[in-house]
C-alpha cells in the first residue's frame, strides 16, 4: 500500500560530514534502506564542516534530486560537536532526533529500536559500545577517560557512550538553548535529565576512509568535557598548595631541629633548586588550570557565534514512499 508521507518530517537524522566522500554512497544507501522500510516521515539533515573533497557537490547533487535529504554548509571546519549543533538547530523534526557519525561505525538501523524507546516515554536513548573495533591503546584511552569523567562530574553519564543516540523534540530544544561555546554534547545531553536508557551495539569498523579525529580533537573533546562538567580541577588546586603548605613546613621544622641540636643546617644550592623547582611546578600547574577556566569564560563573553552557516539546501518536494 501506498502513501504520500506528510512534508513534516517526525524523525531527523543529523550527520556531520567532513571529507567523507569515501563512504557517502555506501552512507546514503544504507539510509535509504531505512527511509523506506519506515512508516514515519524521516528528514536526513547533512551538515558539511567545511569538507575539501567532493562531499559538498556529493551532498548537493543528493538534496536536490531527493526531498527526504537536506543539507547545511559551513563556512569553514568549526568542529564536529558545532557541526552536530548545527544540524539539532535547524532540524524540522517533531517527535525526534537521531545523531550518527558519517564513517557507519554506529549503524543507522538502530534508529527502529530508539524509536521503540521514544514511544515508550524515552527522551534520550543512547547507544553503549559494547566492542570497538579500534587499537589496544584506543581502546584503553576511551576506557579509562569514561571512568575517569564519571568519578570526577556532578552530572551522572553513562560508560561507553559517545554521541550516537535520539533524542526527543524537547531534549533538543532544550540543548539549542544552552549558550556555552564549548559544546560536550553527550554531557549537555546528560545534563538535561528526563527519562533516559542505553541501549548496547557491537561498535563496527570505519566503512571506508580514514578517522577525522586526530589526536589533539579527542584531547580537546576530553578537557571540554571535564572542565565544562566539573570543577575538580580547580579544587585540586587548593589540595595541592594544602600539600605544599603542609611539606614545607615539615622541612622547615627539619631544618630547625638540625639548627637547634645538631647544629647541621643543609647547605648548598641543591636543597634552593629543588625548593623553587616544587613551588614553581605548583604554581605553573595552578595558572593553567585556572587558566582552562579563564579561557572559556573568555571564550563565551565574546559572544561570536557557535558557527556560520554558508549555505542550506532544503528540497521540498514530496515524494512517495511504502508504509511498512
Amino acid at each position: 500500500m501506498s502513501s504520500e508521507k506528510s512534508s513534516i518530517p517526525e524523525i531527523s537524522i543529523v550527520v556531520p560530514l567532513f571529507n567523507e566522500e569515501s563512504v557517502f554512497n555506501i552512507l546514503v544507501t544504507r539510509l535509504n534502506e531505512i527511509i523506506n522500510k519506515c512508516h514515519y516521515s524521516i528528514e536526513v539533515l547533512m551538515v558539511d564542516d567545511g569538507s575539501q573533497d567532493q562531499t559538498p557537490e556529493l551532498m548537493t547533487n543528493l538534496a536536490e534530486s531527493d526531498a527526504n535529504y537536506h543539507c547545511v554548509f559551513l563556512s569553514r571546519n568549526f568542529g564536529h560537536q558545532a557541526a552536530v549543533s548545527a544540524g539539532l538547530e535547524n532540524c524540522l523534526a517533531t517527535k525526534a532526533v537521531m545523531i550518527m557519525d558519517a564513517d557507519l561505525q554506529d549503524p543507522p538501523e538502530l534508529i527502529f529500536e530508539f524509536n521503540d524507546k521514544i514511544d515508550d516515554g524515552y527522551d534520550v536513548v543512547f547507544a553503549i559500545r559494547k566492542n570497538r573495533k579500534e587499537t589496544l591503546l584506543k581502546k584503553l584511552a576511551y576506557w579509562s577517560f569514561y571512568r575517569f569523567q564519571k568519578k570526577i562530574t556532578s552530572t551522572k553519564m553513562p560508560l561507553d557512550s559517545g554521541d550516537f543516540s535520539m533524542l526527543s523534540r524537547r531534549v533538543v530544544d532544550y540543548i539549542n538553548s544552552m549558550p556555552e561555546k564549548s559544546r560536550f554534547l553527550r554531557g549537555m545531553r546528560a545534563w538535561v535529565g528526563f527519562k533516559q536508557i542505553g541501549v548496547e551495539y557491537e561498535r563496527n569498523a570505519r566503512q571506508a576512509g580514514e578517522t577525522k579525529y586526530s589526536i589533539q580533537s579527542l584531547i580537546k573533546l576530553a578537557t571540554d568535557g571535564i572542565f565544562n562538567f566539573s570543577d575538580l580541577p580547580l579544587k585540586l588546586i587548593t589540595r595541592l598548595g594544602l600539600y605544599t603548605i603542609v611539606l614545607s613546613i615539615i622541612y622547615i621544622s627539619i631544618i630547625i631541629v638540625k639548627r637547634i641540636f645538631y647544629d647541621n643546617v643543609p647547605e648548598g644550592y641543591t636543597t634552593i633548586i629543588v625548593s623553587l623547582a616544587l613551588f614553581s611546578g605548583v604554581q605553573l600547574i595552578s595558572l593553567g588550570v585556572i587558566g582552562e577556566y579563564l579561557h572559556r569564560i573568555y571564550d563565551q563573553t565574546r559572544q561570536r557565534p557557535l558557527y556560520i552557516i554558508d549555505k542550506k539546501i532544503r528540497n521540498k518536494k514530496k515524494t512517495k514512499a511504502t508504509i511498512g
